[in-house]
């Protein structure tokens, strides 16, 4: 049955729609989950918050995203991608717009909903990418899968320029009210999208199967052999991804290692703009969309990589060249061009490697895994990578010597080591894919399974 999916060259219109709405998916639920950065800024001041209060309305999403990254990967295999991944919409869509209800100096209300909405963005992430890459043929399921990552600093921007412009309009409660956008994906996703066909021929749903690969090829039924499968009938369990040590390193500790380093320069790069080139706040903001621009270039790249180079050179490739330029970052923060900033270019280019490489990052951590376990692989990859949103900013704060975790004291002069502290993490991303990681590219879902097994 699956040979169909394979042997295809060029994809139908039903696989493109399924492509597109992952990536809409991906973009909205992204912007949820940065939506606070930009909230923040309006009620920070009226509020009278703390650095520790500003910290836990930060980092609570994140700390939801571990725990929902393997709560819902975990269920995906359990009982199937199409409804969790309905479930998490519904879960960081409807929790976003709920924030709007936040009563004055409720940073409380704040934080536990953020958590919320983290929960069910970890989730997406981790059954969205299985799901499109299980609807696709080997050879386009790298850059396919990476494209859907696309979305991610996409997503970042469109909560800059809505906190920017959309925001002084509407307020900060109308910006939460804008996460119910996801919300009408849900009746489309209900009324046309099918279970993964590689997941329903796990269970013993054949026939299921067989509808589902004709409606993503857009063929009739009959023309798709049957498969004769036994249904595996074990139910997947935690303990399970340790019979893979191989996977677990190459998945967890690419994933720390990415998300320490990009999430550290996330927090930190607006406020060295302000300081490298003493500008205001809002146009720190304005820059910071170029580097989300670069982010997105970076991503569309790293996805063309993934099936020329394939997936162990292109990850090498992502952390090796992130730790330099971060390190030229660093020793250019007073130079200028042409009246330009050269640390402002470079950053451009920092993020094209070190967010870019996430187009390897998300897709191949669930590559890594067999059949049974690739969303609960990815997710608990995912959620342990996850640390890294917490040990980055406050390895940088200890560094700059400022108790502020959330947003570090920026001083010009502790930028060479402690963007040294974050190329390190990024080195360490590129020696695991180097040495630890194994070559997907070209093999079919079923093959990696093989193999594996």
């Amino acid at each position: 049955m699956l040979d169909c999916l394979e042997t295809q060259t060029s994809l139908t219109k039903n696989q493109y729609r399924l492509i597109g709405m992952a990536v809409l998916c991906s973009l909205l639920e992204f912007y949820d989950f940065f939506m606070v950065g930009y909230v923040l800024a309006f009620v920070v001041g009226p509020w009278q918050l703390t650095y520790g209060q500003s910290a836990v309305v930060l980092l609570s999403s994140g700390v939801g995203a571990i725990g929902g990254a393997g709560f819902w990967g975990w269920l995906a295999d359990r009982i199937g991608r199409r409804w969790v991944l309905i479930a998490t919409i519904i879960d960081f869509s409807f929790g976003t717009a709920l924030l709007a209800l936040t009563p004055d100096k409720g940073w409380e209300f704040l934080s536990v909903f953020r958590f919320i909405v983290g929960f069910g963005v970890g989730g997406l992430y981790c059954v969205i990418l299985p799901l499109v890459q299980e609807f696709v043929p080997s050879s386009k399921r790298g850059n396919v899968s990476g494209l859907v990552t696309a979305a991610v600093p996409l997503g970042l921007g469109l909560g800059a320029v809505l906190g920017a412009w959309l925001g002084p309009l509407v307020g900060w409660r109308g910006l939460f009210a804008l996460g119910l956008l996801p919300a009408p994906t849900i009746f489309f996703m209900r009324k046309w999208m099918p279970e993964s066909p590689h997941w329903l021929i796990r269970v013993g749903r054949v026939s299921e199967a067989r509808r589902s690969l004709a409606w993503a090829l857009e063929l009739d039924e009959s023309r798709i052999p049957i498969t004769s499968t036994e249904k595996d009938a074990s139910p997947v369990r935690w303990k399970e991804l340790f019979r893979y040590p191989r996977s677990l390193a190459v998945s967890w500790l690419g994933n720390l290692a990415a998300q320490t380093g990009v999430y550290g320069l996330y927090l930190w790069v607006p406020t060295l703009f302000m300081q490298v080139l003493h500008v205001t706040p809002a146009r720190a903001a304005y820059y910071m969309i170029y580097s989300s621009a670069g982010a997105f270039v970076g991503r569309v790249g790293f996805s063309y990589l993934s099936e020329t180079l394939g997936r162990r050179i292109s990850g090498a490739l992502f952390g090796f060249g992130a730790a330099t330029l971060v390190i030229v970052a660093a020793y250019s923060s007073q130079l200028s061009f042409a009246n330009v900033s050269l640390f402002w270019l470079i950053m451009i280019l920092v993020f094209a490697f070190a967010d870019g490489g996430f187009a390897i990052v998300g897709p191949y951590a669930a590559e890594v895994w067999p059949m049974s376990l690739r969303a609960s692989g990815m997710g608990s990859a995912y959620g342990f990578g996850g640390i890294g949103k917490i040990i980055g900013p406050l390895g940088l704060a200890l560094i700059v010597g400022s108790s502020d975790v959330v947003k570090p004291e920026a001083s010009v002069a502790k930028i060479v080591p402690a963007f040294a502290y974050l190329a390190a993490w990024f080195v360490l991303a590129g020696i695991v894919y180097a040495v630890l990681g194994f070559e997907t590219k070209g093999l079919s879902i079923q093959q990696i399974n093989s193999e594996l097994n």
